[in-house]
C-alpha cells in the first residue's frame, strides 16, 4: 500500500538531520571565491539612465578597478617568488665542459621569470600613468564632467595601495634581486654568440634600475603627476577661462574640494595639490571610522604616508598642508598604529615612508607602542532573543515587526563591526611581532639547540602564554560568530533587505520631502538636488496597496502622520544607486570648507540647519554599509578569513631554506599551546587553529593562485591532525588514567599527607571533541571520534603491553605494582568507554597476554610468574615463618635470570599524573623487597581461575621432581653413616653428646651433597609455603562471595555449624524472579511472554551454578595429597619397614635420621659462622623436613631420635642437676652451659617451628585418613573426596565414592 504523499512530506517536516556534534569550528570553505558583490555587477552602466553626467566617472571607475585587479595578480606573483636560483645545480670540476650548457639551460629558466618582472615593470607605468592622468582629469578646472564620487576616490586610493605594496615587495624580497645578478650573468655569458643585442641590453638596464631602485613605482608616480601636470600647465589660461564661463553653469554639480582642487592649480601653477582632497578624505574616514571593514581602514592608513609625500614635494607645499591638515592630526593617527600590515609577513611603517620619501616632513616623531590583543567580548545574547522573536513575527503587527527587523539590521552591523575590529587587531598584532622579533631565544631553548636562529624562528618566542591564549580565545570568537551569522543569513535576509529599502525610503519620501518644504523652500540649486535624489531612489510603487481614498486622505494629514504613506518591501537598491546618492550628498553639503577639522558634515557654509545636516550625515554613513550588508556572506567571508597567519613567504627569502619546522608555525603554536596549558577552557578550541589552514589554503588556491603553496598547506596539515590525534589520544589517556588512579588511591593516605590536594585531579571538558564526527580539513570530513576510538586501542594495547615488559623484567614482587596499574587501567577503560566505543577490556588483556585460544590455559603473566619461580623467586627468596612472608636472600648461591633493562615508559603509561605515579610508586615499594599475602592476593586475581591451576600443577610436578632428584643425594648421605647409632648418653653432658654427634655425622666428604639437599628441602619447603598462602587467599575470597550470594541463595548457619538451606528447595532469588516473570508474562500488555519464562530458567541455573561452587576444596590439602603420592614411590628407601614389627633404634637410617643430622648440621654452623646458612635457608628447610616426615609417617621417630631434640633433653637434665648441686654448695658456680647458649636457642627455635608445621599438618592432613581435593584444568575444585594417592591427579582423576 502507498503511502499517502501528504502523509509522506508530513513525515519530512518532522525529520531532523541534525546531531550532538557541537560547533567548535568555524565557516566550511566558501563555494564563491570571488568577493566583489559591493561593486556594481553590470560595471555602472545604469547610471546613464539617472542623467546625471557621470558617464567619465564611471568609465574611469571601471579601469581603475581593471588595473586594481591585475595589479592585485602581480602583488601575489612577487610574494609568492621563490628563489629559481637555489635550485641551480653546481657543477664539478670533471664538468666544467659544460658550462656553456648549463648557462644557457639557466638563461632559459630565468628568462621566463624575468619576463614576468618586466611585464610588473610595464604594468606599473602605466597605472601610474592612469592614476595621474585621472587624478589631474577631476581636477582641471576647465572639466565639464561631474565627479568624482565617493567611489571614484575609493578606487584611486585602492590603486595607489596595490602600487604601494608592488614597490614594497620589490624591495623586500630578496630573492629577485639574487636572480636577476644571475640572468644577467648567464644573459652576458650566452649574447656573445647573438646579434643585434642592444635593444635587450636597453630593457636589462632598464629592469635592473627598475630592481634596485627603492621605491621606484613611487617614485614613477611621482614623476608622471608631475608631467601630466605640466600638459596642463601649458593651457593654464585657456582653463581658467573655461572655469569663468562655465562656474556659473556647473558650479552646483561639481565638489567644492574639486573645484578647491583646480583652484590651487590655477594659483599656485604645482601639479601635486590634488593629493589635497584624497589626504582630508582619509583623514576624515579613520578619525570618523568611515571604514566598516578592516581591509578598508588598513588601505586608507598605507597610502595616507605616500599622499602626504606626494603632497609635500617643498617646504613650502608641505607648510601649507600642515595649515589645512593639522600635523596633529596626522600624528595620532601614525602614532596609534606605528606598524600597518602589508601582507601576511610584511608590515609597513608610516615613519620610515615619511622620512625616507619626504625630506620636508621634520615636525614628524614616530612612537611606538605595543600592540595587545582586546580583552574577550562576547555578542550580547540579545541577538539570539531578536532571531526568535523575528522566527515568530509572522502575522503580527506590521508596526512591531519594523521594529524587530530594524533591530536585526543594528545587530548585524554590530556584528560586522565587531569581526572587523577583532580580524584587524589580530592583523596589526601580527605586523608588530614580525616587526619586532625576539632578538635571543629563551635560554632552556637555546642550550638544547646551540644553532642559529633565523627571524621567522624568533617570532614564535615573541608571543607568550597570555598572548597565545588570547590569541586563541579571540580567532575562537572570530569564527564563533562568523559561523553564527552565517547560519542566519536565510533568517535575516529578508529583514535586512526591508530594513534598508525603509531606510531609504524614510530618507528621501519623508526627510527629504520635509527639507523640499523647509529648509531649500527659495534655494532653487538645492531643491532640484533632493529632487534628483528623490527621483532617483524613491519607490512609489510601495503607495499601491493603499486604496484610492485612503491615498487622498493622506495628502490631508500631517508631516508625522505622512512618514507612514509606504510599507516596506525587500527591494534593495542597486550599488550605482547607492553611489550616486552619496555623490549627491556631497554635492548638497560641499559649499562649506572642507579643510577644517569638523569634516565634511561639520561645516556651515553650505547654509543648512544642524539638524538637516545630521540627518544627512546618518543616511550618507548609512549607504555606505548597506553595500555590505547586501553583500552578507561575502562580508562574513572577509571578516572571517585569518589564513594570512600562516604565510610567511618573505622569511623564506632570508635563509637558505625551503621551509621552516612545525613548531614555527602559528596555527600549530596555538594547538601546541592548548595541549601544554591543559586549560579546561581551551581545550573544546583545539580544532579552532585549523580553521586558519582551511583559510589559507582557500587563499592560497583563490588569490594567491598557486597550487604549491596549496600543497605545502596540505603536507602541514596532514602531520598537523596526526599530532593533534596523537596527542588528543594522550591528554585524554592521560586525564582518565589521572582520575582512576586518584580514585583508587587509598584515601587514608591522602588525608595523612600535607599536601594530599596535589592527588586530586583537575576536571577537563572532553564532551564536545568526544562528539566530533564531521570535522572539516581542507575540503575532507573526518571523523575524529572514530580517530580518537582507534588510537585509543592501540593506546590502551601499548599501555598493557609496557606493563607486562616492566614485570617481565621485575621479579616476582612487583607483581603488586602490577595489580594496581591494571586496575588502573581497567577503571581507565570504564571511564572512557562511557563516552567511545572501545574493545572489550578483557579481550584487549588476553591479546597482550597471548591468551586467546579457547584451550589455552597459559598467558604472559603467568609463564613470567612461574619462570621467576623457577629462577629466582625459589632458589633465592627464604621464609620467615613469623611474618610469613618470603624475602630474598642476601648471599644465595642460585643467580636469577639475566634481566634485560626495561625501557623508560612514557609518563601516562604508569598513573597519569607525575604526583599520582610517585604515590603510587612509594606504595608499590612497600611491597618490592618480600613476597607475602598481598602479593598471592595480586598472583590470584591477575591469573584468574583460567590460569592458576597451571601454576599449581606446575609447582606441584616441580616438587616431585625435587623429591626424586633428592634420591640419590639422600641414599648418600645414608651410607655415610654409621650402621649403629645410639642415644645419646647423658653421662657426658652437653659436651660428650656433641661429640658423639660429631663422630656419627662424619659427612665432611659429602658436603656438597648435603648443601644440594638442603637446598632442595628450601625449595620444597617454600613450595609447600606458597601453597599454604595460597590457600588462605582463595579461601578468603570463597569466604567473600559465599556472604554475598548466600542471602539470595537461601542458605543460613545451622545449629551444628553446617550451612543449610533456610526451607524450600527454591533459592530467594529464583522465587523472586519467578514471580516476576510470571506476573509480566500474563499481562495482555507483555510483547513477548517466552523470553521472561526463560529469564527464569536461567535464574535456577544459576543458584545451582552457585550452589556447586560453595564446597570447594583446598589447596594445601591437595598440594599434600600430591606430595605424599610422590613420596609414595620413594617410601621403601626412606622409610624402611622393621623387619621385627618393632621401632629400629640404631640401625635405622630413615629420612627422619638424615633430617636430624642436617638440621643439627646448618644449627650449628649458623652458630659458629653467623647470617651464612640462616639466610640462605630461612624455615624452609623446616617446613619441607616436617611435611616428607609427616607424610612418611616418622614423626614420632623424629621427636624421639632427633640429635637436637637429645641435645636439649642433656642440657635439661644436666642443667636441673647442676641446679641442684648448686642449692647444695653454693661456693660452686657451674660455667657447664658456658659457649653453648646460642646452639641452645636456636635449637628451641627450631623446635617450636617444627611443632607448629606438625600442628597444622595434623589439622589439614590426618594420617589415618589422606583426604585430598582435585582441582580441574579450568580451576574449579572438586567435593571433598577420599581417592588413592597417585603421583599425577590429573592422569588417574579420583571418582566420587572410591
Amino acid at each position: 500500500m502507498a503511502i499517502p504523499v501528504e502523509e509522506a512530506i508530513a513525515a519530512l517536516s518532522k525529520f531532523s538531520l541534525e546531531d550532538e556534534q557541537p560547533d567548535v569550528q568555524g565557516l566550511a570553505v566558501l563555494l564563491s571565491s570571488e568577493r566583489y558583490a559591493t561593486n556594481s555587477p553590470i560595471e555602472y552602466s545604469d547610471v546613464a539612465a539617472y542623467r546625471l553626467s557621470l558617464g567619465e566617472d564611471t568609465k574611469a571607475i571601471n579601469q581603475l578597478n581593471t588595473l586594481i585587479q591585475e595589479g592585485k595578480e602581480m602583488a601575489s606573483l612577487l610574494y609568492t617568488y621563490r628563489s629559481c636560483v637555489k635550485a641551480l645545480p653546481q657543477l664539478p670540476d670533471s664538468m666544467k665542459h659544460s658550462q656553456a650548457d648549463l648557462y644557457l639551460e639557466t638563461y632559459q629558466v630565468l628568462d621566463l621569470e624575468m619576463s614576468r618582472l618586466r611585464e610588473i615593470q610595464r604594468w606599473q607605468a602605466s597605472a601610474a600613468s592612469k592614476l595621474a592622468a585621472d587624478m589631474q582629469r577631476f581636477s582641471r578646472p576647465e572639466r565639464l564632467v561631474n565627479g568624482p564620487m565617493i567611489t571614484h576616490f575609493w578606487s584611486m586610493l585602492k590603486l595607489l595601495d596595490v602600487l604601494l605594496q608592488l614597490d614594497h615587495l620589490k624591495n623586500a624580497k630578496a630573492s629577485i634581486p639574487n636572480d636577476f645578478s644571475w640572468y644577467k650573468r648567464t644573459f652576458t655569458q650566452v649574447s656573445t654568440q647573438w646579434q643585434d643585442t642592444d635593444t635587450m641590453r636597453e630593457e636589462l638596464d632598464d629592469l635592473q634600475i627598475f630592481l634596485s631602485t627603492r621605491w621606484a613605482i613611487l617614485l614613477n608616480l611621482h614623476a608622471e603627476m608631475f608631467r601630466t601636470n605640466t600638459v596642463l600647465f601649458v593651457s593654464l589660461d585657456c582653463a581658467i577661462q573655461t572655469v569663468q564661463s562655465g562656474a556659473r553653469l556647473y558650479k552646483t554639480y561639481i565638489p567644492t574640494w574639486i573645484v578647491r582642487m583646480s583652484t590651487t592649480v590655477v594659483d599656485h601653477a604645482h601639479p601635486l595639490e590634488q593629493s589635497e582632497v584624497l589626504i582630508v578624505f582619509c583623514v576624515e574616514s579613520l578619525e570618523l571610522d568611515f571604514a566598516l571593514l578592516f581591509p578598508e581602514r588598513h588601505t586608507l592608513l598605507r597610502v595616507l604616508p605616500v599622499l602626504v609625500v606626494l603632497a609635500t614635494s617643498s617646504e613650502k607645499e608641505s607648510e601649507s598642508l600642515y595649515k589645512r591638515v593639522k600635523i596633529n592630526r596626522l600624528l595620532n593617527i601614525f602614532k596609534n598604529d606605528p606598524v600597518i600590515p602589508a601582507f601576511p609577513d610584511l608590515h609597513l611603517s608610516p615613519a620610515a615612508i615619511l622620512k625616507e620619501l619626504s625630506s620636508y616632513f621634520q615636525n614628524f616623531s614616530s612612537q611606538t607602542r605595543l600592540l595587545t590583543l582586546p580583552a574577550p567580548h562576547e555578542i550580547p545574547p540579545r541577538e539570539l532573543q531578536d532571531m526568535i522573536i523575528l522566527k515568530s513575527s509572522d502575522g503580527v503587527d506590521n508596526d512591531w515587526s519594523r521594529d524587530v527587523k530594524g533591530n536585526m539590521y543594528d545587530i548585524v552591523v554590530e556584528g560586522f563591526q565587531l569581526l572587523s575590529r577583532w580580524t584587524g587587531r589580530i592583523w596589526e598584532q601580527c605586523a608588530w611581532k614580525f616587526s619586532r622579533p625576539c632578538k635571543e631565544p629563551p635560554i632552556s631553548d637555546s642550550q638544547q639547540n646551540p644553532t642559529t636562529f633565523f627571524d621567522y624562528e624568533k617570532v614564535r618566542w615573541n608571543y607568550t602564554a597570555d598572548e597565545r591564549r588570547a590569541l586563541l580565545e579571540l580567532i575562537g570568537y572570530i569564527k564563533s560568530i562568523g559561523l553564527m551569522m552565517q547560519r542566519c543569513d536565510t533568517l535575516v535576509s529578508e529583514a535586512l533587505w526591508e530594513t534598508i529599502h525603509m531606510e531609504v525610503q524614510d530618507s528621501v519620501q519623508d526627510k527629504l520631502d520635509t527639507m523640499l518644504h523647509t529648509t531649500f523652500r527659495k534655494k532653487k540649486d538645492l531643491s532640484r538636488i533632493l529632487s534628483d535624489m528623490r527621483t532617483l531612489s524613491a519607490d512609489w510603487m510601495a503607495n499601491t496597496t493603499k486604496a484610492d481614498n485612503e491615498q487622498h486622505s493622506l495628502h490631508q494629514e500631517t508631516d508625522e502622520m505622512r512618514q507612514n504613506t509606504f510599507y516596506p518591501r525587500p527591494v534593495a537598491p542597486t550599488a550605482a544607486q547607492i553611489h550616486c546618492l552619496q555623490f549627491l550628498i556631497c554635492e548638497l553639503v560641499s559649499g562649506g570648507n572642507l579643510r577644517k577639522p569638523g569634516g565634511l558634515f561639520g561645516n556651515s557654509g553650505s547654509g543648512i540647519p544642524v539638524e538637516d545636516l545630521k540627518q544627512l550625515e546618518t543616511f550618507f554613513y548609512k549607504l555606505s554599509f548597506f553595500l555590505h550588508i547586501l553583500d552578507y556572506t561575502a562580508t562574513i567571508g572577509t571578516l572571517t578569513d585569518l589564513g594570512f597567519l600562516w604565510f610567511r613567504e618573505f622569511y623564506l627569502d632570508l635563509p637558505v631554506l625551503f621551509s621552516f619546522p612545525i613548531e614555527c608555525s602559528l596555527p600549530w603554536m596555538l594547538v601546541d599551546h592548548v595541549f601544554e596549558s591543559r586549560d579546561a577552557g581551551l581545550l573544546e578550541s583545539i580544532l579552532i587553529p585549523f580553521d586558519l589552514y582551511n583559510d589559507s589554503a582557500q587563499h592560497a588556491l583563490t588569490c594567491l593562485k598557486h597550487r604549491f603553496l596549496y600543497d605545502e598547506i596540505e603536507a602541514e596539515v596532514d602531520l598537523c591532525f596526526d599530532l593533534l590525534a596523537q596527542k588528543l589520544n594522550e591528554i585524554i589517556f592521560t586525564y582518565y588514567k589521572s582520575c582512576a588512579a586518584s580514585t583508587l588511591l587509598d584515601s587514608s593516605f591522602t588525608y595523612a599527607c600535607d599536601d594530599g590536594d596535589k592527588y586530586f585531579v583537575k576536571p577537563l571538558r572532553f564532551d564536545a571533541i568526544f562528539k566530533l564526527r564531521r570535522v572539516m580539513v581542507l575540503g575532507r570530513t573526518i571523523d575524529l571520534r572514530s580517530l580518537i576510538t582507534q588510537r585509543m586501542n592501540k593506546l590502551f594495547r601499548e599501555n598493557i603491553d609496557f606493563l607486562l615488559l616492566r614485570f617481565e623484567n621485575g621479579d616476582l614482587c612487583g607483581v603488586v605494582e602490577l595489580q594496581q596499574l591494571l586496575d588502573i587501567l581497567e577503571l581507565t577503560h570504564q571511564s572512557i568507554s562511557k563516552f567511545l566505543e572501545l574493545d572489550s577490556y578483557s579481550l584487549m588483556l588476553s591479546e597482550m597476554q597471548e591468551n586467546l585460544s579457547l584451550v589455552s590455559y597459559s598467558s604472559r603473566i603467568s609463564s613470567q610468574i612461574w619462570n621467576e619461580m623457577q629462577t629466582d623467586f625459589l632458589p633465592n627468596f627464604i621464609l620467615c615463618n613469623t611474618t610469613q612472608r618470603f624475602v630474598r636472600s642476601i648471599k644465595g648461591t642460585h643467580n636469577s635470570s639475566q634481566r634485560s633493562i626495561a625501557s623508560t615508559g612514557k609518563p601516562y603509561f604508569y598513573c597519569g599524573s607525575h604526583e599520582l605515579t610517585m604515590a603510587y610508586q612509594g606504595l608499590a615499594g612497600l611491597y618490592r623487597d618480600f613476597f607475602g599475602v598481598p602479593h598471592m592476593f595480586a598472583v590470584v586475581k591477575l591469573l584468574g581461575s583460567r590460569s592458576l591451576p597451571a601454576i599449581i600443577r606446575a609447582l606441584l610436578d616441580h616438587i616431585s621432581s625435587k623429591i626424586t632428584g633428592m634420591v640419590p643425594k639422600i641414599t648418600a648421605l645414608q651410607e655415610a653413616l654409621p650402621k649403629s647409632i645410639g642415644l645419646l648418653s647423658f653421662d657426658g653432658g652437653i659436651a660428650g653428646c656433641q661429640k658423639i654427634i660429631h663422630e656419627i655425622l662424619t659427612w665432611e666428604a659429602k658436603a656438597e651433597v648435603k648443601t644440594e639437599v638442603l637446598h632442595d628441602l628450601k625449595e620444597i619447603g617454600s613450595s609447600l609455603y606458597w601453597m599454604s598462602i595460597l590457600d588462605i587467599v582463595l579461601r578468603q575470597i570463597d569466604t567473600t562471595q559465599f556472604m554475598q550470594s548466600a542471602p539470595w541463595l537461601g542458605l543460613v548457619p545451622g545449629n551444628d555449624g553446617q550451612v543449610k538451606n533456610a526451607g524450600s528447595d527454591n533459592t530467594p532469588f529464583t522465587t523472586l524472579l519467578n514471580a516476576a516473570a510470571n506476573a509480566v508474562a500474563s499481562s495482555p500488555a507483555c510483547p513477548n511472554p517466552p523470553t521472561f519464562l526463560v529469564m527464569s530458567k536461567q535464574a535456577e541455573a544459576a543458584s545451582l551454578l552457585y550452589k556447586s561452587n560453595l564446597n570447594s576444596g583446598s589447596v594445601l590439602e591437595y598440594a599434600l595429597a600430591f606430595t605424599s603420592a610422590a613420596l609414595d614411590r620413594h617410601y621403601s628407601k626412606w622409610s624402611a619397614t622393621p623387619k621385627t614389627g618393632f621401632i629400629d633404634i640404631t640401625t635405622s637410617k630413615d629420612f627422619y635420621r638424615i633430617f636430624s643430622g642436617l638440621q643439627y648440621s646448618y644449627l650449628e654452623e649458623s652458630i659458629n659462622n653467623p647470617s651464612k646458612n640462616q639466610e640462605m635457608l630461612g624455615d624452609s628447610v623446616a617446613w619441607a623436613g616436617c611435611t616428607i616426615m609427616y607424610l612418611l609417617g616418622q614423626q614420632q621417630h623424629f621427636e624421639l631420635f632427633d640429635f637436637s631434640y637429645q641435645f636439649l633433653n642433656v642440657a635439661e637434665v644436666e642443667s636441673a642437676t647442676v641446679s641442684h648441686y648448686q642449692s647444695s654448695d653454693r661456693t660452686k658456680s657451674p660455667n657447664f652451659l658456658q659457649g653453648y647458649e646460642g646452639i641452645l636457642e636456636a635449637m628451641r627455635k627450631a623446635r617450636r617451628l617444627n611443632n607448629h608445621v606438625f600442628s597444622m599438618l595434623r589439622a589439614r592432613c590426618p594420617l589415618e585418613d589422606k583426604i585430598a581435593c582435585a582441582i580441574k584444568p579450568s580451576g574449579a575444585p572438586l567435593h571433598r573426596m577420599k581417592f588413592v594417592n597417585t603421583v599425577s591427579a590429573f592422569e588417574t582423576l579420583p571418582q566420587r565414592g572410591t
